[in-house]
């Protein structure tokens, strides 16, 4: 076989030939070579990886810097015999402990044992001229050894290869972007009573947030404010005058059985009150309405902020609130909405059904005559003193009853997010009383609510109405303003017309069931109707208060 002359060794490699190689026949002083090393070393390998993978596949025939080439590399898979020596105990013995024997057979530069070839990578210089030398032919059999000890799998390979295998079978069987399943959607429960209990558990979680309930002045009209003759933990439905009256729907029984979580109630004095007693009126109906709350605080209890708010829902009370209605209370004085803000009031209706000297309502007289142009629509100089003064007090302004324009204005001025604690959109029912749709854009970008309205002559203009039609106005709303500005304020017990399937505090939950059954509502949304939008509005506007606070 011709091999080419080897290239010189690297500067400072002369005198460093390995040891254990065998003599180099081609050098002038070769001297014999050392013993081959005892059989327990047949496991030692010394020539470069790189080198023995480029031998292997190699297909010339020079004699790479003296290592051969890969035919001087083919040795026999059998040259190390591994038995069994007694059950459960196994002993390793490579050919150069059998002794002399007979030349391995060559054929094309391959050992043959067993009439079979098997390529394994040798040590340089061990097979690359055969002789008949008892040396020669034992350093044969050693390196054979070593060549097999070499490609034998290692136990840092296996372990490497095992940990691979579970890695990859854990990504398949559990990818880290795969969560748990979501809970099934509640549409997919069979029953209403199923639906039912899932409300219930959805407003465990969350309050059911009412904006508007006339329950006060119902007992103004019918016990002159006297509780002592109002038994609120009864049914009312059965007991007079209350049985008797299209706008009563409320009492503590259906409260709870509505799952209520905390209800505004209104401290409403009519239009006729201004300029004369309106402001006697509302801190007369601001004192009921706390000394109500205070009678049954084994259910009820009287709130100011929404860690109030959200501390009473989770010990099973229902929180109870006041909004002052009608900006003609305040007898054009900002001293005295301090005053209500400090007794308890969290939020200001602008107007009523009549104009203020510095806000317009949706209407242009109290009489229902429509608006006329020179009439004053919008907001005064003085009507935006008092949004900037909601806005430091931390009292949420309220645009329900007001004008387009006073809407508009409102927006225009105030810095904390506006509600409309009871109305409806005006694209399903052209009430005056109703959001138009560019104002309900307005509302999104303040980051307000509209708190949708349960009156069948604001849903339907007309005197008959469903639950239907009462969620055909929360999705409007819901698609022109968003799902964050969209929540519930039905305005019982000033109202004489209900929705079919709505017609007193009790029925929430059913509206809430009948929503889980539309696709297009997530449990989230449903909590955000219920309650978190007002929660963000109240803590918004809590927060633009701190802001006053911390500047002055």
């Amino acid at each position: 076989m011709h091999h080419q002359v080897p290239p010189p060794p690297p500067p400072g490699s002369e005198g460093r030939r390995d040891p254990h190689l065998a003599p180099d026949p081609s050098g002038p002083h070769h001297a014999p070579g050392p013993p081959p090393p005892p059989a327990a070393t047949c496991s030692h390998w010394e020539l470069d990886l790189d080198l023995r993978h480029h031998i292997q596949h190699c297909a010339c025939t020079c004699n790479h810097m003296g290592y051969g080439n890969y035919m001087d590399y083919q040795l026999a898979k059998q040259c190390c015999h591994v038995y069994q020596n007694q059950p459960g105990t196994w002993n390793t013995t490579c050919l150069s402990e059998l002794g002399p024997g007979p030349p391995l057979p060559l054929m094309n530069g391959a050992i043959r044992c067993n009439g079979q070839g098997h390529a394994l990578l040798a040590r340089a210089g061990s097979i690359s001229s055969y002789s008949s030398d008892g040396d020669k032919r034992k350093q044969l059999i050693l390196s054979a050894c070593r060549a097999l000890f070499e490609v034998t799998v290692r136990p840092w390979c296996v372990c490497m290869l095992c940990v691979l295998v579970c890695v990859v079978a854990l990504l398949m069987l559990w990818p880290p972007w795969q969560h748990e399943p979501p809970p099934p959607h509640p549409r997919h429960l069979d029953s209403l009573e199923q639906r039912l209990d899932a409300v219930a558990v959805l407003l465990s979680e969350v309050p059911l947030i009412d904006g508007h309930n006339d329950l006060p002045w119902n007992i103004r009209k019918f016990v002159h404010n006297q509780l002592s003759n109002l038994n609120f933990s009864l049914d009312l439905r059965q007991v007079e005058p209350w049985s008797k009256s299209n706008w009563s729907h409320t009492d503590l029984p259906r409260l709870r059985e509505g799952l209520v979580g905390a209800q505004f109630w209104s401290a409403y004095s009519p239009c006729g009150s201004q300029f004369m007693d309106a402001v006697q009126v509302t801190m007369e109906q601001i004192d009921v309405i706390r000394r109500l709350t205070e009678m049954y605080d084994q259910y009820l209890e009287f709130v100011t902020s929404v860690k109030e708010l959200e501390d009473v829902h989770r010990r099973g009370k229902i929180a109870s609130l006041v909004g002052v209605e009608g900006g003609h209370s305040l007898g054009n004085s900002l001293g005295v909405l301090r005053m209500y803000y400090d007794l308890g009031a969290r939020y200001l209706t602008l107007t009523h059904t009549c104009h203020t000297p510095w806000a317009g309502c949706c209407l242009g007289t109290e009489e229902m005559d429509p608006p006329t142009e020179d009439e004053n629509q919008g907001l005064s100089y003085f009507g935006s003193q008092v949004i900037r003064e909601l806005n430091r007090l931390g009292m949420l302004v309220d645009l329900s009853h007001t004008s387009v324009r006073t809407m508009e204005d409102a927006l225009n001025v105030s810095i904390a997010p506006i509600i409309f604690s009871h109305s409806s959109a005006f694209a399903l029912c052209n009430s005056t009383r109703n959001v138009p749709d560019h104002v309900l854009k307005l509302v999104a970008l303040n980051g307000g609510i509209v708190m949708v309205n349960f009156y069948s002559y604001f849903i339907t203009c007309n005197q008959s109405s469903s639950l239907e039609d009462v969620i055909a106005h929360i999705n409007h709303i819901r698609s022109v303003a968003g799902e964050d500005h969209v929540g519930i304020g039905a305005g019982y017990d000033g109202i004489n017309s209900t929705p079919k399937g709505l017609e007193d505090v009790s029925m929430y939950p059913h509206l809430f069931a009948a929503l889980m059954e539309d696709p297009t509502w997530t449990e989230e949304q449903l909590k955000k109707l219920a309650g978190l939008n007002f929660l963000r509005v109240f803590s918004t506007a809590e927060q633009v208060s701190l802001k006053f606070l911390l500047l002055n």
